[in-house]
């Protein structure tokens, strides 16, 4: 018989609230968008200074963006839970429900996501003893913890739902369904999940990595070796080239979703964001994906219809950040964000602005065009190093290739070669939770008995960081549906670009 988790003490806390009693908070799409406040022409111009003039443009054009695509976007978001993935998932027959339900399923899993958890049977809480937490996303929290009955440490993932409505179980169930289809040494492996007929709540269990990409990056005193760089970078390419070959885009490549175990085996991880593709299918999907600065252009142009290209993007901006020590193109904004990758990479030719049709092509297309500078920007990487960043840093999608395709580029190939993966160094366990601990602990001590505002202290580290830990890509889907705060200025070499798409929106104004 199965354990009832809820019955008894244990190691792994459970919700013993019934669903239906439980209140329910807003979720994502619950919450509107205020209608942006709208200044005339006039009020605009007379703005006293530059400063002033600046943050509102980069205000009006956010907001312009947020407000004509919010909605297809929740809508696609969700479609995306429906239609978007594997042939069958979500709905069993009503008697295999039962049969899951006996096994020890709860029954709002099996109702909704009876195909991702069919052949397994829940694994019991008082089986793990939950040693520290690890990992702090907007939709869980991950878990060192020892499997009593494997005798070994795994981690777990804790899902958090705000309420139990098909859409939101369906969501995670995708992620479960993705991980089951994924099998590669390169890639997270799911190991099974901790839940019960009397449970709201849910734990995946994976295998347990002692490190991530941007916990190492930003361990004082470490730098990565080029043989070290290529080694990464060549696990990540093979775990990406196995997850583009099973139909299976990431959507949200960055140091910390990297794991390293101390074995020096890299794995791609944490799957919330990542959906089924089908390439010869022209299916919808939502550009609300992707960490912002790791984020390619035609996401941020408002593209529905992509590929594998979007996560060799990602992969290009890890390749640079390995090599420069630090992100390479930090945005605050969509529209700062756009903006620095059309200063270094170059702006879409006229050509892909015709075939590419995308929706905020006539907001963020520039006056005059930028030039392509990423051999003189980053001139004191290795070329080979270089001649691959050309490749997958490309402006068009359909010019970054393939992983396999990048696989087989000589950076791979010239001296030095890439590692063997058991020669790297061991370091001491080190994930980005750890940096920003360790940043925590240095600002308490840089302030101690003088009281500086919050945000002021993560600017400030932000800014002294040599490796700075990238923002949440969920978080963000979460804030952009609320009502927007002020902006940041953009520095003032770049006010004269943001007034060219706030001229182009004040003519669709008017």
């Amino acid at each position: 018989m199965m354990g009832c988790i809820c019955c008894k003490p244990s190691a792994i806390e459970d919700s013993k609230e019934c669903p239906r009693e439980r209140p329910s908070s807003k979720t994502s799409s619950d919450v509107r968008v205020p209608r942006a406040t709208s200044s005339s022409r006039e009020e605009v111009y007379r703005a006293k200074d530059q400063h002033d003039t600046t943050m509102l443009i980069d205000k009006q054009v956010s907001d312009s963006v947020r407000l004509r695509g919010e909605k297809l976007d929740r809508k696609r978001e969700m479609m995306e839970c429906v239609v978007v993935q594997h042939p069958g998932i979500g709905s069993v027959p009503k008697a295999t429900q039962g049969e899951q339900v006996a096994a020890g399923w709860p029954a709002w899993l099996a109702a909704v996501a009876g195909e991702a958890i069919w052949g397994w049977l829940p694994r019991r809480a008082d089986s793990f003893e939950k040693l520290d937490k690890i990992g702090q996303g907007t939709y869980s929290n991950v878990y060192r913890a020892r499997d009593l009955d494997q005798k070994k440490v795994v981690a777990l993932k804790k899902v958090r739902f705000d309420n139990l409505e098909p859409e939101s179980v369906r969501f995670m169930a995708r992620e479960i369904h993705i991980l089951r289809r994924l099998d590669h040494q390169n890639v997270i492996k799911l190991e099974g999940l901790v839940t019960s007929r009397m449970s709201c709540s849910l734990y995946l269990v994976f295998e347990y990595m002692e490190h991530d990409l941007a916990g190492l990056a930003s361990h004082p005193g470490l730098k990565f070796s080029e043989p070290q760089v290529k080694c990464y970078v060549q696990q990540l390419l093979c775990g990406l080239d196995h997850c583009h070959s099973r139909g299976v885009l990431h959507r949200d490549i960055k140091g910390s979703n990297l794991l390293i175990d101390n074995n020096g085996i890299l794995k791609i991880a944490d799957f919330g964001l990542a959906s089924f593709f089908y390439p010869h299918q022209s299916q919808p999907l939502t550009s609300r994906v992707v960490t912002l600065w790791y984020r390619p252009p035609e996401l941020l142009l408002g593209a529905t219809n992509y590929g594998a290209a979007v996560d060799l993007w990602s992969t290009g901006c890890i390749l640079a950040e390995l090599y420069a020590g630090k992100p390479i193109m930090p945005g605050r904004t969509e529209v700062e964000q756009l903006h620095k990758i059309f200063k270094i990479c170059g702006s879409p030719s006229e050509e892909y602005w015709r075939k590419s049709k995308l929706p905020h092509a006539t907001i963020f297309k520039p006056r005059r065009p930028y030039r392509r500078c990423v051999a003189e920007t980053f001139k004191e990487f290795p070329a080979p190093a270089l001649s691959l960043m050309e490749t997958l840093l490309s402006i068009d999608p359909t010019d970054r290739g393939s992983a396999a395709s990048a696989l087989r580029s000589e950076f791979f190939t010239t001296e030095p070669l890439p590692c063997d993966p058991s020669s790297l160094p061991k370091y001491p366990p080190s994930k980005e939770l750890d940096s920003k601990i360790r940043d925590e602990e240095a600002r308490r001590q840089g302030t101690a008995g003088t009281k500086v505002p919050r945000p002021d202290l993560e600017r400030r580290a932000t800014r002294e960081s040599r490796a700075i830990p990238a923002p949440d890509a969920n978080a963000e889907l979460v804030l952009s549906m609320q009502e927007p705060k002020s902006r940041d200025l953009i520095l003032k070499g770049e006010q004269q670009e943001n007034l060219e798409p706030f001229q182009h929106l004040m003519r669709m104004l008017n």
